[in-house]
């Protein structure tokens, strides 16, 4: 299977454009005929090519892998921002409080069903 044309992919830039780029490396892949079928079925069923199910698939997978490898910039300013918001103390928050107890308390009582004897 080889990989190539031009195809629409990825949100980038603040305004999450996507860019459009043409493809012009190659991969070859090394499968089975079942899974080659599988592809060409799942592709049929996306109104994709093969290829282009491929790529968009695997393109997907791979941000899905390195969302903490994303680059972004901010200004002098707005680090300077972030950096004092970081060190600020905490400001009391009693809704959250008042949440995260009811929540403790529904999971303690549904351990407690759970490890009860039927």
């Amino acid at each position: 299977m080889t990989l190539s044309g031009t195809l629409w992919y990825g949100c980038y830039g603040s305004n999450h454009v996507p860019s459009i780029e043409t493809r012009n490396e190659k991969l070859d892949l090394r499968l089975t005929p079942s899974a080659k079928r599988t592809l060409q079925i799942a592709a049929l069923a996306a109104h994709r090519s093969v290829s282009e199910f491929v790529l968009e698939s695997a393109l997907a997978r791979a941000e899905e892998t390195l969302p903490d490898r994303h680059k972004f910039g901010v200004s002098a300013e707005k680090w300077a921002a972030f950096q004092k918001a970081l060190d600020a103390p905490t400001q009391p928050a009693p809704r959250l409080a008042k949440l995260l107890r009811s929540l403790a308390c529904s999971s303690a009582a549904a351990w407690d069903d759970a490890s009860a004897p039927h």
